[in-house]
């Protein structure tokens, strides 16, 4: 999986929820002076977009994320059916006929999407080696390309009333004197800003880039839309950080949650393993404790990149197992 491109696994889980109870559709593997209102208005959910989008919901509310592939009646029907209240929506084909569709399912069935999870175009190599350089914003090569296709998703997720957009930037360098560290902030800033225009909040995806780093791109973006979707395996899974410590230093900017386990890597070409909630090295009890702590208002969206039978028993699994700690 982690070798996988992410657009045919996406694909792939999206034409299997036709079939399978379940599909799931996500990441495998995400100014110079940033003044105090601006760090006040980035609060826990506390921007002004992000309150508003959680306004008269339930806290910590659990969603699970899917591709809508042609049919976004089916997949959502499998979210409900899994007695989720949310979904994170990955799109891939762009179709504004697909808007109507969207919506349609989203109504009939009553699943909030918390936000739009965009990846390419291009090939996406999920690892150490190619990873940097297929990977988001960073890579030259692709990233006008990406730009326009983030923009074009700002544009679909606006139509279909959906208040947040959300990907990988890749592996933002560690070095803010490094060239391609500034290249990506001026692209950033590009996408973050279009999203503002539209009235959304953009989120950044947890997992290539060490926590410090990531902040310091939202600071130097300086916009006030700006989010993080704390991928709590992530972290893990690319040896960046361990999500107790990290939500120390993110959690001002936390709009989104994957509940996702895994266990640090050990070898170093590939990232660490995926495992089912509770069976690697995320504290939940803990994560969850702090969410609360910090009056985290939005959603829990369950994340298992697998495929069949098992990845709904998963599923169900961290479900039940997330709904005990939440309360």
């Amino acid at each position: 999986m982690n070798k996988q491109n992410r657009r045919i696994f996406l694909q792939t889980s999206a034409a299997a929820a036709l079939a399978a109870p379940f599909s799931k559709a996500a990441a495998a593997k995400s100014q110079p002076v940033f003044d105090a209102s601006l760090a006040e208005s980035l609060r826990v959910g506390q921007s002004a977009s992000h309150v508003a989008a959680n306004e008269g919901k339930k806290p910590l509310r659990l969603g699970l994320i899917i591709g809508i592939g042609k049919d976004p009646d089916a997949s959502m029907a499998k979210v409900r059916d899994l007695g989720l209240p949310t979904s994170q929506v990955f799109v891939d084909e762009l179709e504004m006929e697909l808007v109507g569709k969207l919506r349609q399912a989203l109504e009939k069935h009553q699943i909030e999407a918390t936000s739009l999870v965009v990846g390419g175009p291009g090939k996406e190599v999920w690892d150490f080696y190619q990873g940097p350089l297929t990977i988001g914003l960073v890579p030259r090569e692709t990233r006008a390309a990406r730009i326009a296709h983030i923009k074009k998703a700002s544009d679909f997720a606006k139509q279909c009333g959906i208040q947040a957009v959300q990907t990988h930037c890749g592996f933002i360098p560690e070095n803010p004197n490094d060239p391609v560290y500034k290249e990506t902030i001026v692209a950033m800033k590009e996408v973050v800003g279009y999203c503002k225009n539209n009235g959304q909040n953009f989120r950044y995806e947890t997992g290539q880039e060490t926590p410090i780093t990531l902040v310091r791109a939202i600071q130097d973006v300086g916009l006030d839309n700006q989010g993080v979707n704390f991928d709590l395996a992530n972290l893990i899974l690319y040896g960046k950080a361990n999500p107790v410590d990290a939500i120390e230093l993110l959690g001002p900017y936390v709009q989104g949650i994957h509940a996702k386990d895994g266990l640090f890597p050990t070898d170093p070409r590939n990232l660490g393993k995926e495992v089912p909630i509770g069976k690697g090295k995320v504290d939940f009890p803990r994560i969850i404790e702090r969410l609360k702590q910090l009056n985290y208002q939005g959603a829990v969206t369950i994340e298992r990149e697998i495929s069949g039978p098992q990845q709904v028993a998963d599923v169900q699994e961290a479900k039940a197992y997330l709904e005990k700690l939440i309360g």
